[in-house]
């Protein structure tokens, strides 16, 4: 069931074309740029960002910065704190973490 939730919400999450004007919907982008290996499936970078920052998932978006493709996920800590993490959606790797009312954690 897990992973079926993270399958509808890969499919729901919006992403950018890194500035190219097209047609395709954003979801179909996402799923060619996984087909392609340009960027990981959504189901594998989470289960990375679990490893280093647990919580409750609330909002995964896919966009084009630091000229490249990255998965902006909000969540929620543990101890209850919403947070952003940026990473790299070709590696995982994170690339920062920002606090709703703080600056940069990473």
């Amino acid at each position: 069931m897990k992973h079926l939730s993270l399958l509808l919400l890969f499919l729901l999450i919006p992403a950018t074309s890194g500035g190219q004007d097209t047609a395709q919907p954003d979801f179909e982008l996402a799923q060619d740029a996984v087909a392609r290996g340009e960027i990981l499936p959504l189901a594998e970078v989470l289960e990375a960002l679990a490893r280093t920052h647990p919580g409750h998932i609330v909002e995964v978006e896919l966009e084009y910065s630091y000229g490249i493709r990255v998965y902006e996920v909000e969540l929620i800590t543990e101890d209850g704190r919403l947070i952003e993490v940026d990473l790299d959606a070709a590696t995982a790797e994170v690339l920062s973490v920002e606090d709703e009312d703080e600056d940069d954690l990473f």
